[in-house]
């Protein structure tokens, strides 16, 4: 069975910490970060890149387009 290696981008100055994209991450490999943007929201972030699938599931569900990018490779099993 082939599986999946990604890594997502993210503005964070359009992130307002809404987390909805933590609560929907399948590999459950974001969180919010101590970080803040210049509108003093909290961001989220990737702490777990070498777990990530790059599902695209966290960019679908951000109501601010904030997961700018997302990038997914298959690997031979």
């Amino acid at each position: 069975m082939a599986k999946a290696r990604g890594t997502i981008t993210i503005d964070e100055e359009r992130c307002k910490g809404c987390e909805l994209c933590i609560h929907y991450c399948p590999p459950e490999v974001l969180r919010l970060s101590e970080r803040r943007n210049s509108l003093n929201h909290l961001v989220i972030e990737l702490f777990d890149e070498a777990n990530c699938t790059g599902c695209d599931i966290c960019a679908r569900v951000c109501p601010d387009i904030a997961i700018t990018q997302v990038f997914r490779e298959i690997l031979a099993a």
